[in-house]
């Protein structure tokens, strides 16, 4: 146990630098033994006054190193006497290390983010999508691939994450891994969550995203229009396993389902109304989200198609739907057999549901946005704005016309 602690400002004014000024320290006494601690200012040792530990005279320069040794001198102070509560033996370089931090347990990135993955992983399908862990995996590998080629090491200290290493991280995401401005804000998202999980944690001090700021670019996403959906539906298909990618395409374009919502439906999920008309009630695996949506004739038709299927009659499903890996490989297929010239996925059978088959038709963006099981009503305004530049578009189309027309008209005139 200390007996003894004592702590003393002195210049090493044997050290002047080119302007003449002595560096100023702090010496930490603890039981006779002695550490010191350099605290980075420059003094003029004439202003110094060793017998009072302080500068002499007055003046707002002389007040506020003052007022910073003062400071320091009562953190030092404070440390040892929460060592003294503690009742463990110390020394004045304990004091000095504890001061720096170093008595801490350093965190390291990279092991901080395998840990929220485990977690996360333990937790999928109770509260995660497996995509939703799939993609902070492959974030945690561009984070470590980053620090391999920026810094030449295997990991990064967590209380060293800044503003630069983020803005550094973003500029690699594009330029070697090539992602779109958009694709690398969402990694960079889920690497916010692991900082801002250890800013939670005391492992890093200050937030370095305070200052930055992500703002995605518009993305026009595209969708059938009606009458592409009409063709897509009246195609004639003689192959099984087409035909089911094309019904439950079309299906999810009436109901506005995911891809991973309708292979987990089950007949659970399909409610019958007291007005006697059929409901799909559910949640978005994505986010947990509560939807409710009546059946529209042409997903109802889709549905009893296949209620004789051994996989329906034994309950496992309402639609015997393939992989969608398998699936976006044949929509390409029935794409080029409909003379759609579009990117044919299954998520661009939801993108027709809020655009084609409901907003254009009048349903408004309320009804549209309890439907998608969207929590924030500003996720449905996106496909209300696809819908107005549609608008925008065919009026522009218009407008040509009807400048030609009365170019035309005017060229007659000027003949007759």
């Amino acid at each position: 146990m200390a007996n003894t602690f004592s702590t003393l400002f002195y210049l090493k004014d044997k050290r002047l630098d080119k302007n003449g000024k002595a560096g100023l320290y702090l010496r930490i006494t603890v039981n006779g033994q002695r550490t010191v601690l350099s605290l980075n200012r420059k003094i003029d040792p004439s202003k110094w006054d060793p017998r009072m530990n302080k500068l002499k005279g007055k003046g707002v320069e002389t007040e506020e190193l003052n007022q910073f040794m003062t400071t320091i001198r009562h953190k030092i102070n404070r440390i040892q006497h929460q060592l003294i509560e503690e009742g463990k033996p110390f020394t004045a370089l304990d004091i000095k290390n504890i001061y720096h931090g170093k008595d801490r347990e350093v965190k390291m990135l990279l092991e901080v983010f395998d840990e929220h993955n485990r977690q996360m992983k333990k937790l999928v399908d109770k509260e995660f999508a497996l995509g939703t862990w799939k993609r902070y995996f492959t974030t945690r590998n561009h984070v470590a691939e980053f620090i391999q080629s920026e810094y030449k090491r295997e990991d990064f200290p967590v209380q060293d994450v800044d503003l630069k290493f983020i803005t550094r991280f973003e500029y690699f995401m594009k330029s070697v891994k090539d992602c779109n401005h958009n694709s690398a804000l969402k990694y960079i998202n889920n690497f916010k969550k692991i900082i801002r999980m250890a800013v939670a944690n005391g492992w890093l001090e200050r937030d370095p995203f305070y200052n930055y700021k992500v703002k995605f670019k518009w993305v026009d996403r595209e969708f059938l229009s009606a009458e592409e959906l009409q063709r897509l539906v009246d195609l004639e298909i003689n192959w099984p396993r087409i035909d089911i990618v094309r019904d439950m395409f079309v299906f999810c374009c009436y109901t506005g389902l995911a891809y991973i919502d309708v292979q987990k439906l089950n007949q659970d999920n399909l409610v019958r109304n007291i007005d006697g008309t059929l409901w799909i009630e559910a949640k978005r695996t994505k986010t947990n989200a509560k939807f409710s949506i009546p059946l529209l004739p042409t997903a109802l038709v889709i549905l009893e198609k296949y209620e004789d299927h051994p996989k329906v009659v034994n309950g496992e499903c309402v639609l015997p739907v393939l992989s969608n890996q398998k699936s976006n490989a044949y929509l390409k297929e029935i794409a080029d057999l409909c003379g759609i010239k579009k990117n044919l996925t299954t998520h661009l059978a939801r993108h027709t549901f809020a655009t084609t088959v409901t907003l254009s038709n009048g349903v408004p963006i309320e009804t549209v946005g309890k439907m998608l099981g969207h929590k924030d009503l500003r996720t449905t305004q996106h496909y209300a704005k696809i819908i107005n530049k549609k608008v925008e578009d065919d009026m522009a189309v218009l407008k040509e016309k009807l400048a030609g027309i009365e170019a035309r008209k005017g060229s007659k005139k000027s003949r007759n």
